[in-house]
């Protein structure tokens, strides 16, 4: 799991360091997790997740999902409406 960097509200995969296993995609509680051969035709998360690892703090245990999280399970557009580039806390 030291692949994973937390920003304020989004956390990202260092594509280099993944060894793909696949263990985090049915941890994840939102079915957020994808293999990048599954990413948007432009690359989109691929580049998100690049970018966003070499500047945010790495993650090394699981945390809790936020209290709120199924009110926004569902929802479509979160990235564009919610996402923040400011790094989280690490662990």
């Amino acid at each position: 799991m030291d692949c994973f960097y937390e920003g304020e509200n989004f956390l990202v995969i260092h594509p280099e360091e993944c060894i793909d296993c696949g263990v985090c995609e049915p941890e994840c509680p939102v079915d957020a997790i994808r293999p990048d051969t599954a990413d948007d035709p432009d690359g989109k998360w691929l580049k998100v997740n690049t970018e966003y690892s070499k500047i945010w703090p790495n993650i090394t245990h699981k945390g809790e999902a936020p209290a709120d999280a199924d009110d926004f399970r569902d929802e479509k557009g979160k990235f564009e409406k919610y996402f923040s580039p400011k790094p989280g806390q690490g662990s």
